[in-house]
């Protein structure tokens, strides 16, 4: 009879619970990244969250040859694109969306009133900085490569 101990089955096999810390931050980032920017691109088409038009600032508005919404279709397909990029390639999705989020910071310190919400981008720019970094770890490089070739867990 063979006993395994959570130890054990750690090192044998890549799981969810893996118990490298570096490794499941990864997992967790690329998660989000991947998610919510899809959903918030969905969003931009249907207003259900909120009406993004809004959080326009003015001279977006005046310089763009279109309507808020019209522009925030656009807004839209680019987030869900970005989105996709991390869950696809998250080395280079996450440079994308820490890109946008510079982006969309700028727009929110324009705009009178929205200062917490640049604060709390802020806070996902650098959590989507993190994700770069882990992404283009040793260890990750490494975990890409056994996925793309099938032998990982």
């Amino acid at each position: 009879m063979v006993t395994t101990t959570p130890h054990s089955a750690a090192i044998r096999g890549r799981s969810l619970l893996d118990a490298d810390p570096a490794r499941q931050a990864f997992l967790l980032l690329r998660t989000v990244f991947t998610i919510a920017p899809i959903a918030f691109g969905i969003d931009k088409f249907f207003n259900i969250l909120t009406f993004w038009p809004h959080y326009l600032a003015p001279l977006v508005t005046d310089v763009a040859p279109m309507t808020g919404q019209q522009f925030m279709y656009i807004v839209g397909i680019i987030e869900i694109v970005a989105g996709v990029c991390v869950a696809l390639v998250p080395r280079w999705g996450s440079l994308l969306v820490s890109l946008w989020l510079a982006g969309i910071i700028i727009d929110l310190l324009v705009l009178p009133g929205y200062f917490d919400v640049a604060l709390r981008d802020f806070g996902l720019l650098v959590a989507a900085l993190a994700l770069w970094r882990l992404s283009v770890s040793p260890a990750a490089r490494a975990q890409s490569r056994e996925q793309s070739r099938g032998t990982a867990a």
